[in-house]
């Protein structure tokens, strides 16, 4: 229950800690299926959760927050349908998340920053054209490759 109080747990993870307490198998089930009755637990719960924590406050796309989700334990059907629920919007999250960081490569050449944000973009769960598309996009808007030193010089009489 201390566990429960701090964050929510799917029911792999609530397994593990029950195990880690010395329970027996029986008794695991037991706490496990009086938890799931008083809906302590609830996996597609958390799973929505997580997609919604993963989209708006992380800018993750659908690969990363998979993998999250698997990682905490929670079934493959239960990860399909929250996913299903999302938006397919990976494009515009990996372009809105490559101009925020395209700002900040404006000191390097354009390859490096290419690669670097193409490798920012795959942490966040974005892989092959998306990635590619929203960085190369991203670098063009924030006028990367231009050989202007950003002074002007005007003629004057």
């Amino acid at each position: 229950m201390r566990k429960l109080r701090t964050r929510s747990l799917s029911v792999s993870e609530a397994r593990q800690v029950l195990r880690g307490h010395g329970l027996d198998a029986q008794q695991v089930d037991d706490v496990i299926d009086d938890f799931l009755r008083r809906r302590y637990l609830d996996d597609q719960e958390l799973a929505q959760m997580l997609v919604a924590a993963g989209v708006d406050r992380k800018g993750q796309g659908r690969v990363a927050i998979s993998r999250s989700l698997a990682q905490r334990g929670i079934p493959r059907d239960v990860i399909a349908a929250a996913l299903d629920e999302l938006p397919d919007d990976d494009a515009e999250r990996a372009l809105e998340f490559a101009r925020t960081k395209a700002r900040s490569l404006s000191r390097l050449d354009h390859e490096t920053a290419l690669r670097r944000l193409l490798g920012q973009l795959a942490r966040r769960g974005y892989g092959g054209s998306v990635a590619t598309n929203a960085a190369k996009t991203a670098l063009n808007e924030a006028s990367f490759g231009a050989k202007s030193s950003g002074v002007r010089f005007v003629e004057s009489d």
